[in-house]
């Protein structure tokens, strides 16, 4: 009975050796997660805030080129034209 006892103890032993380590790593599993989570909020948060930076970018590059800088004249009245164009559209468009 001794080595059934033994043999018995040893796998009891090991059996909450595993169930510590299945504990340890679902908290480790939902703390990662957590930052997960987190981590995609502010990558979202930096997307926006990028966009809108380039947005500006794009504002101060048009109202550069009507003070007359020559470097995005070209861009700028091109720009200008688009929108010209959109608006010319909006505006058949209502009249039909």
């Amino acid at each position: 009975m001794s080595k059934v006892e033994s043999t018995v103890n040893s796998i009891s032993s090991r059996l909450d050796k595993i169930f510590q380590k299945i504990s340890q790593l679902e908290i480790e599993n939902s703390s990662l997660k957590n930052d997960l989570n987190t981590l995609r909020e502010l990558n979202n948060d930096k997307n926006l805030e990028l966009i809108e930076k380039e947005s500006e970018i794009e504002a101060i590059k048009i109202a550069n080129s009507m003070l007359g800088s020559n470097d995005d004249k070209r861009e700028s009245k091109l720009k200008i034209n688009a929108l010209i164009r959109d608006i010319n559209d909006c505006i058949a468009s209502l009249t039909q």
